[in-house]
């Protein structure tokens, strides 16, 4: 018999493991519902993208068409809703709607590091030896909790480095952290491993294996000694239940229902109906959704790369900015595109960018940011933000005013160690 933390835990996962196919400790051990101890609510959701690897700026929203060859590469600079302001040729749908969105093109990372990238721009904190900062998604489940039956912080993807923890809960502990969805929104026939029953199970079924649970609970609970690890261990237990009896949870992650039309303006693609699927999870209550799309390192090949990859983002972020809109959503949802970092202003002999830490982009869309705004600029190649420099604790410090999180927020760590969890002023002119 094998125990975890001192913890039997074969009877009863021999019984509920295979409950609708859910692992429930495993599986929804990150998302056991803890009580609103009081903390103010906020009614903003966020929908955070992810494109990992480190979105070229120069091939994108930060051309320089007046550059040597080795800067400013092959793709045509085209012109934008705001006059003035190019993008290449690879974004114009998001040219012509950047009158709905925010453009931060002075950002400096101070980081070229996978890894090191996810944690700092997923928390506003570095890296840190001796403790770790949780992400935004984490912060948000710790202070505002469940809106509904669903999970408050949902990834949808797989695309986040976890080298150093980027995109978990930290000091708040498991239980605030993402409630991970792999599965490809775009198949024929999608469905949500661990959260959506097996076509051939009855509910009547479902409720038979809790009963019996229940009373082998009760059994063992009488030479038990650590009935408080079994408390928490119940908490998974009525989660899962709650998730999978909730009609919100069916209806949520039934994509098929969406209008083909729509679907199509989002792009038949993982990543646009991943994108639709996080509009469908902020309505049914998901305060915090990460969005995750990968293969954006173009050491090699960068133009036929991004080739390959910017058109799904182009043609989907607009759609979900503008059915967001007209789902009457866009002004209690904060929409947010961040990337490991900029890439090098020289194309490398291998007809690739290379990591840089000192520019990048960040667009920033919903809950009160005004569209149409173009922030800062960098210097002739594209190298250094020249009016307007933005450091990543700024941007989520922003995320946080726009989330009812306090920017002095702190929080206590297991050894009892107060911890300050942002430091950094927002961005004034999205706040």
């Amino acid at each position: 018999m094998a125990f975890e933390s001192g913890v039997c835990v074969d009877r009863r996962g021999f019984l509920a493991g295979g409950l609708a196919g859910l692992s429930v400790a495993g599986a929804l051990g990150p998302t056991r519902l803890l009580a609103n101890t009081g903390h103010a609510a906020s009614d903003v959701s966020c929908i955070f993208i992810w494109t990992q690897g480190g979105t070229s700026h120069h091939d994108t929203f930060d051309p320089k068409p007046q550059a040597s060859d080795g800067v400013r590469g092959p793709l045509n600079a085209i012109s934008t809703a705001v006059p003035g302001v190019f993008f290449t040729e690879l974004c114009g749908r998001m040219a012509r709607e950047l009158g709905r969105y925010s453009l931060l093109r002075s950002w400096n990372p101070r980081n070229a590091g996978h890894g090191v990238a996810d944690h700092w721009c997923m928390s506003g904190r570095n890296v840190n030896p001796t403790l770790v900062y949780p992400c935004v998604g984490s912060v948000v489940s710790h202070q505002h909790g469940f809106k509904s039956a669903l999970p408050p912080f949902i990834q949808l993807g797989a695309h986040v480095d976890r080298t150093n923890n980027g995109g978990m809960p930290g000091i708040l502990g498991l239980a605030h952290g993402p409630f991970e969805i792999h599965a490809d929104a775009n198949a024929e026939k999608f469905s949500v491993r661990d959260i959506t029953p097996p076509l051939d199970m009855e509910m009547a079924r479902i409720d038979r294996r809790r009963a019996v649970l229940a009373r082998i609970d009760r059994l063992q609970r009488l030479a038990d000694r650590q009935p408080t690890a079994f408390d928490a261990l119940d908490e998974h237990y009525k989660t899962a239940f709650t998730m999978i009896t909730a009609p919100e949870t069916k209806r949520a992650f039934d994509i098929a229902t969406e209008p083909a039309a729509l679907r199509d303006d989002y792009g038949r693609t993982s990543f646009g109906q991943r994108l639709l699927l996080a509009r469908r999870l902020v309505q049914s209550g998901v305060r915090f959704v990460t969005v995750s799309d990968p293969g954006w390192d173009h050491h090699t090949d960068c133009f036929n790369g991004l080739k390959g990859r910017m058109p799904a983002i182009d043609q989907a972020i607009p759609a979900l900015l503008i059915d967001l809109e007209q789902q009457g959503l866009l002004d209690k949802t904060l929409v947010v595109w961040m990337t490991d970092f900029g890439r090098t202003p020289k194309i490398n002999p291998a007809i690739g960018r290379d990591h840089w830490a000192s520019a990048g982009f960040v667009v920033m869309a919903g809950a009160g940011v005004p569209g149409g705004l173009v922030l800062g600029e960098t210097d002739a190649e594209g190298g250094l933000p020249k009016t307007h420099e933005t450091f990543t604790e700024n941007v989520v410090a922003t995320i946080y005013h726009k989330l009812g999180l306090p920017l002095d927020l702190t929080v206590t760590a297991a050894d009892g160690r107060p911890i300050r969890l942002i430091e950094g002023e927002p961005v004034r002119e999205w706040i």
